[in-house]
């Protein structure tokens, strides 16, 4: 017997099945479109105009002094959507700092959603409530967040899902790395969805990584890779819903790639015509979300005047009453400073917060 034939080497002759779709997986435009149901396509439809315009209202928040930053995912709503279509009640979201429209669409309260780039809030809702972790700026550190929760769901016997997501840039960070390796080893029912937008800020995927696509990573990692239309609303839904209940049903984790792109810049603080043409960005406009859907719905007769009109009505109500909420000044307490960091304050904590109680009496008095 020689080392290579002892147990603890054990080479993997399944690499196949592992590998991502050579292009990118679609539907719509597609002959296998006719077999999708019409309700899904107008339930997409509806969502995917309301966050159109709930990215616009917020950008606009910005412009006005409501919003401190707002990362918008402007022409990535489609992945946006489907990520939290796919998930049942009991499943988890994990979202980037981008994500703010899946956690809308999720079920968190629109301004709620919005508090962290507000700055008044640590997180601005309750995770538990909606099963939607904290929004946070730090990149890919929700992924191995994500797969802890998983992991100890499957523990527990629970039926509970993960789903993760992140941008092309946080692949390059090695939280990510450590979760897809964690997640595949244990089998844990999470879902990683990286939505390639082309751009870490201001830098290239070409500049991030050699690999032939983001989504052939999973095979280093022993999990199936899925390549997909970002764009394309119902090869999304559909890509998802297949990963989360092969995840479900003890399958273990699955990489997606959605190649999509992000049409306004990174933040409203960056300027995206220093490091793209505008050729670039009107190529996929035109490859745009919504038109893909519009033009499958027209062409099998599901989409008239009346339905387009009364959706783009839904999506003005949301944003004049996101709009009008947002003009409110929040009523803040200082104190709630204090009123999450420890369980138990800690001596320095307690003395940091008698402290600031002084100063704001002694302000009160003057």
């Amino acid at each position: 017997m020689t080392v290579l034939d002892t147990p603890a080497w054990r080479p993997r002759t399944d690499a196949a099945p592992l590998l991502p779709d050579p292009e990118p997986f679609r539907l719509l435009g597609t002959p296998e479109a006719a077999a999708l149901d019409p309700a899904l396509l107008r339930a997409l439809y509806g969502q995917l105009v309301r966050g159109r315009r709930y990215n616009a209202q917020a950008t606009a928040l910005t412009k006005q002094g409501r919003l401190a930053v707002y990362p918008s995912s402007t022409g990535q709503e489609a992945c946006e959507i489907a990520a939290a279509l796919a998930l049942q009640p009991q499943d988890w979201l994990f979202p980037s700092y981008r994500d703010t429209l899946a956690v809308v669409a999720r079920g968190v309260d629109p301004v709620e959603a919005l508090t962290l780039l507000r700055g008044d809030w640590h997180t601005g809702y309750d995770p538990h409530t909606h099963r939607v972790a904290p929004l946070s700026t730090p990149l890919a550190t929700q992924l191995p967040h994500a797969v802890g929760l998983a992991h100890a769901a499957r523990l527990s016997g629970d039926d509970v899902v993960a789903l993760a997501m992140v941008g092309d840039g946080g692949t390059s960070e090695g939280d990510f790395h450590e979760a897809l390796n964690f997640a595949a080893v244990w089998k844990a029912p999470v879902v990683f969805l990286v939505q390639n937008n082309g751009f870490a800020i201001s830098v290239p995927l070409a500049k991030q990584t050699a690999a032939p696509t983001i989504a052939h990573k999973a095979v280093g990692y022993g999990m199936p890779g899925r390549l997909v239309d970002g764009n394309d609303a119902a090869a999304m839904h559909q890509v998802l819903t297949e990963a989360v209940e092969r995840a479900r049903t003890g399958g273990g984790p699955t990489l997606i790639e959605a190649v999509t792109y992000r049409i306004d810049a990174h933040t409203n603080a960056d300027d995206a015509t220093r490091y793209r043409d505008d050729s670039e960005v009107a190529a996929w406009r035109a490859h745009d979300p919504i038109a893909v859907l519009e033009r499958e719905l027209t062409s099998r007769g599901l989409l008239d005047d009346t339905l387009r009109d009364s959706t783009a009505a839904d999506a003005e109500e949301m944003a004049a009453s996101l709009r009008e909420r947002m003009h409110s000044d929040p009523q803040l307490d200082p104190m709630d400073l204090f009123a999450h960091v420890y369980a138990e304050p800690t001596p320095q904590l307690r003395e940091q917060q008698a402290q600031l109680q002084a100063e704001l009496e002694a302000e009160r008095q003057s």
